[in-house]
């Protein structure tokens, strides 16, 4: 069997690419209900604001997880 077609390069890079869809739809989702909740009840956006800011930290810090592990178990670069 011939060989066709070869991989080379590290698939680190792929697996963080699909790991950061799932951030981005977080941050959409946390930004899109905070501006339903504010165009529902104006006067509450100082009070939801922090929230809103708590939960972009987070959905970002598991991001930042997502890339360093892909660097960390990338394997031995040959």
């Amino acid at each position: 069997m011939d060989l066709l077609a070869a991989v080379e390069g590290s698939t680190a890079a792929i697996g963080y690419g699909l790991a950061a869809i799932g951030p981005g739809i977080g941050v959409g989702l946390v930004f899109s209900a905070y501006i339903q909740s504010t165009a529902r009840q104006p006067e509450s956006s100082r009070l939801t604001l922090p929230y809103v800011w708590i939960g972009f930290a987070v959905i970002e810090a598991l991001a930042l997880l997502g890339i360093a592990f892909g660097f960390i178990w990338q394997g031995p670069i040959s």
